[in-house]
């Protein structure tokens, strides 16, 4: 199943604006009434320069940084900073002057007067603070906003990317299936209907089992095992097979269909002479969080180098990359005539 994203915006929730600007003011409160002494002027001051800040702060996240910073129209927005800063100044000082105090700048020893270049400086100074704040923190979430989206897509990029391996490997293994099928009954064998129960096993695995990307080990077992049940009804006496477990399995899980297309390999490069084939498969939980599978038979030379379409193999390859990256390990030998594949990965439980 493919996941949809859905493409939302960066917008921080209505009840965090409320907690920061009550917090603000609460703090501006306590810390300029305990500067003056006097609590009754910090609340007036602040109940009427902080609609001020908050309107100069939405403007600015909202309306200048997306209008005109995003488009990189840089003149204008030091035009209409210069602008908002200059009707800023002369409201909050007539408002001030007006319901607050006649003293406009109280921080200052003695009377101060309005429109002055240090009054002028210090009240930008003031602003650019309370809008630099809340911008930085504005610009904060939206970059870890970009980020888990990113990271969203990521995964999802990699889920649909599985998928499609996967659903190249299904096919791929139908496909041998009912070309063996296929021999059968043109031989008219009395095991082809053995074939077509055992291939029905398969495909209701395939098909309605197999929907999370993790599995348990014993189900993908059994899966290997029908598929080697169906290659012994088959070739019969000419290949010996067998399935050795090393350590407890019970909560092991697996990507599903990881392990069958070496097990295919082992009958599309195997020798078949007068003497039958093995074919040795194991799973170890070598209990330091790794499972190691392996898969060995006899094998023909001349086959393998004669073969040109592993496409089985490459997807499994591609997936153990983008499932694991660097954290697993697949090695093939030849020892004594005989070929060995050995897959350790990463042990996923539950």
């Amino acid at each position: 199943m493919i996941k949809v994203l859905k493409v939302t915006n960066a917008i921080i929730a209505r009840k965090y604006h409320v907690i920061f600007w009550l917090g603000y003011f609460t703090f501006n409160f306590i810390r300029w009434g305990s500067y003056f002494d006097d609590y009754w002027y910090s609340l007036k001051s602040n109940l009427v320069e902080f609609p001020i800040h908050m309107t100069v702060v939405y403007l600015h996240i909202y309306i200048l940084i997306p209008k005109l910073i995003v488009n990189k129209k840089y003149k204008e927005y030091f035009v209409a900073m210069l602008l908002l800063f200059a009707a800023v100044y002369v409201i909050r000082t007539g408002l001030n002057y007006m319901l607050v105090t006649q003293n406009i700048w109280p921080e200052v020893d003695g009377f101060q007067q309005a429109f002055t270049f240090n009054h002028i400086v210090a009240v930008v100074l003031g602003e650019l603070y309370v809008v630099g704040l809340v911008s930085a923190i504005k610009l904060v979430y939206d970059w870890l906003f970009e980020l888990n989206r990113t990271k969203d897509l990521k995964k999802v990029q990699l889920q649909m990317e599985l998928d499609l391996l996967k659903s190249q490997i299904q096919p791929h293994f139908f496909f041998n299936t009912l070309n063996n099928l296929y021999a059968l009954t043109l031989t008219k064998s009395d095991v082809a209907p053995s074939v077509v129960l055992k291939l029905s096993d398969i495909m209701q695995y395939v098909l309605y089992e197999v929907k999370e990307p993790f599995i348990r080990l014993y189900k993908e077992i059994k899966y290997v095992q029908n598929y080697l049940d169906l290659e012994q009804l088959r070739y019969g006496d000419r290949i010996d097979c067998s399935i050795e477990i090393d350590g407890s399995i019970d909560d092991v899980r697996v990507p599903p269909l990881l392990f069958l297309p070496f097990i295919e390999n082992c009958f599309k490069h195997g020798s078949f002479g007068d003497v039958p084939m093995e074919v040795r498969i194991s799973f170890k939980n070598d209990t330091k969080g790794m499972l190691i599978f392996c898969v060995e038979n006899s094998y023909c030379e001349k086959i393998i180098e004669d073969s040109v379409h592993g496409i089985g193999i490459r997807n499994v390859t591609r997936r153990l990359e983008l499932l694991f990256g660097d954290e697993f390990e697949l090695t093939k030998m030849l020892v004594n005539n005989q070929y060995r594949v050995q897959l350790k990965i990463p042990i996923n439980k539950g």
